[in-house]
């Protein structure tokens, strides 16, 4: 049994790619009926996208939340009716200018449970080989290109370089694989 009941749902503003719903649930334990406010979400997808010599493909890119760039790996949201692989693919080639014919799925992982209802969908790209020069950004993007050699991406995760929450997710579980071997 779920400790909260679902009272109802209210639609509310429709912010472009994001939607607010209000849901009204009541805790089961003391009866308090809180106004949750939930950000309804497309699902999105990103990769571990790995070159031939072994280097990790990362993009530097500024974070309006934040105020800064972060260094991160690619990645971006499902298109209404992409397949989930196919945006994955999309997203490294149009952010990076690279290209991999050899995919694994990672699995999802939740964006952010406390207040969205959409899932992170991550992969690994392994002989990951640049087949494009000119990069296919979105308007509001600046990315820049960045290709590490694997330790080094691990001490930019320890000393705090990399923070993006997604990306650490996932390289996490490339490195636990590749240590488990």
């Amino acid at each position: 049994m779920s400790s909260y009941q679902l009272l109802k749902s209210e639609a509310g503003p429709d912010l472009g790619i994001f939607k607010i719903r209000f849901d009204y649930q009541k805790n089961n334990r003391n009866q308090h009926v809180l106004k949750a406010t939930v950000l309804e979400a497309p699902d999105s997808a990103n990769v571990v996208a790995i070159t031939p010599n072994q280097e990790i493909i990362l993009v530097r890119q500024y974070r309006f939340g934040i105020g800064r760039e972060t260094l991160e790996i690619p990645g971006g949201m499902v298109d209404k009716g992409e397949d989930i692989s196919a945006a994955c693919a999309r997203e490294l080639l149009e952010e990076t200018g690279y290209a991999s014919s050899q995919w694994r799925y990672l699995g999802p992982i939740q964006s952010n449970p406390v207040f969205m209802d959409s899932l992170l969908h991550q992969y690994i790209a392994t002989e990951t080989v640049l087949v494009k020069q000119t990069l296919q950004l979105d308007p509001a993007e600046q990315i820049e290109v960045v290709c590490l050699p694997q330790a080094e991406v691990r001490k930019l995760i320890l000393d705090r370089t990399i923070q993006h929450p997604h990306t650490l997710t996932a390289l996490m579980q490339y490195f636990w694989e590749i240590d488990r071997r």
